[in-house]
């Protein structure tokens, strides 16, 4: 460069947004070409323009439809297409900033590509900068020495609040807020696009004229169907507790001993936020029901991450859809997230291109690194479909092992679906029907009391517990249709890589061999000693 790098060319205080610090860092330290990754144009666009106010340097705008436009007036250079685009820019005098929108449209051509990178480096020894905006992450491997990449992450909650107080101006409304009404609905939107948390705030406004505390649980519902719409991602609400979770007394205790893991007074103790735990087992067993749980009892958002739905058929979507869906979840910490059936995202095997291991891969890399406290909860069926990588210490806190209920865990599950049906269980032979459920999993002793009340309720007449016994009887259980896969997941227990969800390592050892056995003779299983 000729001229010496200085702090001067910013004029005035840099903004506190994170976005912009670096921005005025890069554009002080003389760096030609930056790509900001965001979906929010004219939010970023506006970002850009106020530190080039603050810097005193003008700026020029490309697009493909519009050509060379300047904000502030002025003259501008004639270019309709990409190379002509960054001729001009090559010929430009002064400090300018020069904003190429979409331009990742047109480095997939070769001589557009070359042309960028030529005209980087001869920068250098100019005062001006290049900054490409663009929605999609990758970039070329030719650019990645060349370009320097920045992501704006949605709003903080300093610009929700600025939103919000320019709504609160509208003429004719009545603000009944409180305070912390205020900082809740403000906290509810986080995660969203600054337009996204306008039309949010907008909508509840125009319903009825009115803004109030009431008001905060709409943000929530709109915020929700939001981050639906995005495809990999769905909100749960925390209705469900532990109480709802039929046996499972170790992984409950667990659970318990980190509610107040999030708080500042844990932070203060010296605690590190927990990272994550992976459930794995048989189907049916409650690893779903668990993940609702812990979102209800730490009274955190539960977002659901569906894998599934993350892969797409263009070059780089699924990753980019990953990656998306994980700033989204950091956005909206502390939050729990969870991981259905991690097994799917590995289901193509080999056959998609290498696509579901770079989504792994970037999943992985991002439950090590992460620095936001969310919770992960992955839960998996077929432990024989997951690398070994994905399930070691440092990703996860711990790894329990969800297995068939026990006598008791089954006295319990069937009280919980009874109560949740509004049956007295003291009304019902709950021996009897815990051992007529032997080697049945929660779910399908759930079904069979559903089957038993739609009998009853075609006779006209109060379910019994003959009905329930006749219904488990009428049920195959899975330990008996999946006999084999379901040994293979006990012997993985009983190697000692997992953590039972029931017992204590020690108690966990005995019943495991004992319940083996059963599976595997199809035998009873009789009350615990």
């Amino acid at each position: 460069m000729n001229e010496k790098l200085s702090d001067s060319e910013s004029d005035g205080p840099v903004s506190s947004h994170p976005f912009v610090e670096e921005l005025d860092l890069l554009l002080r330290a003389r760096f030609t070409l930056m790509i900001v990754t965001t979906s929010e144009e004219d939010r970023a666009l506006r970002l850009i323009a106020e530190q080039a106010e603050r810097a005193q340097r003008p700026v020029l705008i490309w697009d493909i439809a519009s050509g060379f436009v300047a904000p502030a007036g002025g003259a501008v250079p004639t270019a309709a297409d990409p190379l002509a685009a960054l001729d001009s820019v090559k010929t430009l005098d002064g400090n300018h900033i020069i904003v190429l929108k979409d331009f990742h449209d047109f480095w997939k051509d070769a001589r557009t590509k070359r042309r960028l990178r030529n005209l980087a480096e001869e920068l250098k020894f100019t005062r001006k900068s290049l900054i490409i905006t663009t929605p999609m992450v990758d970039v070329p491997g030719e650019l990645s020495d060349d370009a320097v990449r920045i992501t704006l992450d949605g709003p903080n909650l300093v610009e929700l609040d600025e939103i919000l107080t320019g709504l609160e101006e509208t003429q004719g409304l009545r603000n009944e807020l409180t305070v912390d009404g205020r900082a809740r609905m403000i906290q509810a939107a986080v995660g969203l696009s600054a337009n996204e948390a306008l039309r949010c705030f907008s909508k509840v406004i125009v319903r009825d004229g009115v803004l109030n505390d009431e008001d905060v649980d709409d943000v929530t519902s709109e915020k929700q169907a939001i981050i639906r719409g995005s495809g990999a991602l769905e909100f749960y609400p925390a209705n469900t507790s532990t109480a709802d979770v039929g046996g499972l007394e170790t992984l409950k205790e667990w659970i318990r001993l980190r509610e107040r893991a999030f708080g500042q007074e844990a932070h203060d103790y010296g605690l590190p936020a927990p990272k994550g735990i992976a459930l794995i087992g048989i189907p049916g067993t409650g690893k779903s029901l668990t993940a609702k749980a812990i979102g209800g009892m730490w009274r955190l958002p539960l977002i659901r991450l569906d894998i599934g739905a993350v892969f797409g058929s263009l070059v780089g979507e699924s990753e980019e859809r990953i990656r998306k869906a994980l700033r989204l979840t950091e956005q909206i910490a502390p939050c729990v997230l969870w991981i259905d059936e991690l097994e799917k995202a590995l289901a193509s095997g080999g056959g998609d291109g290498g696509t579901s291991q770079r989504v792994i891969g970037t999943l992985l890399t991002w439950m090590q690194d992460k620095k936001e406290p969310v919770f992960v909860v992955a839960t998996a069926n077929d432990i024989s479909a997951l690398p070994p990588e994905m399930l070691r210490r440092g990703r996860f806190d711990e790894v329990f092992f969800l297995d068939l209920p026990t006598y008791d865990e089954r006295i319990e599950i069937i009280r919980v679906h009874l109560k949740k049906r509004k049956r007295d269980p003291d009304n019902f032979d709950l021996p009897t029907l815990a051992t007529a459920s032997a080697l049945y999993v929660g779910a399908e002793i759930e079904q069979a009391l559903i089957d038993a009340m739609y009998a009853a309720f075609n006779d006209g007449r109060e379910v019994t517990s003959e009905d329930f016994a006749r219904a488990l009887e009428r049920l195959v259980p899975l330990s008996r249709s999946q006999k084999e896969q379901i040994v293979e997941l006990r012997k993985w227990l009983e190697e000692g890589r997992a953590q039972s969800a029931s017992f204590s390592e020690q108690a966990a050892a005995v019943e495991s061999t004992r319940t083996l056995s059963l599976v595997a003779l199809d035998l009873p299983a009789t009350k615990k000693k």
